[in-house]
């Protein structure tokens, strides 16, 4: 215990840029979780990491700072009925195992490998997951838009469930079937273990379970969007109040990382959760899938550098692997203000939609009532 917590205590010294940053960090990190109920660490992670923090440190300040975030957004999306709280609960506890399986990974690797295997992980974790889950979300994003543009495709349609939910609604398994009102089916809680436990492996090996759990809802159990996105910020609180415990005991939490995430992030999480009733459920998507693979590229650029630090390669020239570095963080955040953008647009637009709306709505009845 005394070795590993000595090798957790190399934190960065905080600069006051690395202070503004952050905080920028956490609040488009808030952004994105309350818009696509990730809880946003798929951007939060990286963006720690490009600024020097260990990936371990980056995995366990980001479940520490996710929790009391989690709940903030949880609690303002049951608001506005996107949250199905029984689903959220059935599925976190079946996560709780992942977490603590996934901490154990990754503790072991830090041990054998040190920062640059713990690096090396994270990345290339952040590559295949993002790189699956990413270009198949923008797919069926893409899909979605064309049939609206087309003339062919509703909101309703988008929504309806895929082949694997139907498959999965008639089988009756005695003693586990439970009604979700989110799909308005009574599903075998079996099905929900394997998800739930992915996701709660990824959140603790790299501090990322919202976009496997996330797409699972819809993909798998058919729960829309905006529910689906809604409810993972129930598991993420569930997964992120353990996941901060296990990490924190063997000293791998840096509290200023999480305190300054945090201060942005509530206040992001929150402006986020809203945008998310001005759009069709293809716009999360969509904004989900194009976060993704810029994180990724991002993190791609990184792996050279990990392999030669770990001598698995040829030593790189110090002047690409400064090159690479710099390029990594100079993507990183452009995925931060790309994410902004495209939220603030869908919110700003949508406020103004639904303004137009209110004020021909009251001439309307104005002139109902004059005639």
């Amino acid at each position: 215990m005394q070795e590993t917590i000595q090798h957790a205590v190399q934190m960065i010294d905080l600069q006051f840029w690395h202070i503004m940053y952050l905080i920028f960090v956490g609040f488009v990190g808030g952004l994105v979780s309350g818009f696509i109920g990730s809880g946003g660490a798929f951007v939060l992670t990286p963006s720690m990491m490009s600024m020097g923090v260990p990936g371990i440190v980056a995995v366990a300040s980001n479940m520490c700072h996710k929790f009391p975030k989690a709940l903030v957004g949880a609690i303002k999306r049951a608001k506005f009925g996107h949250v199905d709280v029984k689903l959220g609960i059935i599925m976190g506890l079946s996560a709780e195992a992942g977490v603590l399986y996934g901490a154990h990974i990754q503790e072991h690797i830090k041990r054998t490998l040190g920062d640059a295997g713990s690096n090396l992980y994270v990345s290339i974790a952040f590559v295949i997951v993002l790189g699956t889950v990413g270009l198949y979300v923008l797919r069926d994003a893409f899909k979605a838009m064309a049939l609206e543009k087309e003339g062919k495709g509703t909101l309703s349609e988008e929504e309806k469930p895929t082949k694997i939910a139907e498959l999965l609604y008639k089988i009756h398994i005695p003693g586990t079937m439970i009604h979700f009102k989110s799909i308005n089916k009574k599903v075998s809680f079996l099905f929900t273990i394997p998800l739930g436990f992915a996701t709660g492996f990824l959140a603790a090996t790299i501090a990322v379970g919202g976009f496997i759990g996330v797409p699972s809802m819809i993909y798998i159990l058919g729960v829309p969007s905006l529910i689906a996105s809604g409810t993972e910020l129930v598991i993420a609180f569930i997964m992120g109040a353990v996941g901060t415990f296990k990490y924190a005991w063997s000293g791998f939490v840096d509290i200023r990382l999480a305190m300054l995430i945090l201060l942005g992030s509530l206040f992001g999480v929150q402006l986020g959760a809203i945008g998310t009733t001005y759009v069709k459920g293809y716009m999360i998507k969509l904004v989900m899938g194009v976060i993704m693979v810029i994180i990724l590229v991002s993190r791609g650029l990184m792996v050279p550098v990990y392999l030669s630090q770990l001598g698995w390669i040829s030593p790189l020239n110090p002047t690409y692997v400064s090159l690479l570095k710099n390029t990594s963080f100079a993507v990183n955040a452009l995925a931060l203000f790309v994410a902004a953008f495209i939220i603030f647009k869908n919110l700003i637009k949508g406020i103004y939609e639904e303004k137009r709306y209110r004020v021909l709505e009251t001439a309307h009845s104005t002139l109902k009532t004059t005639k």
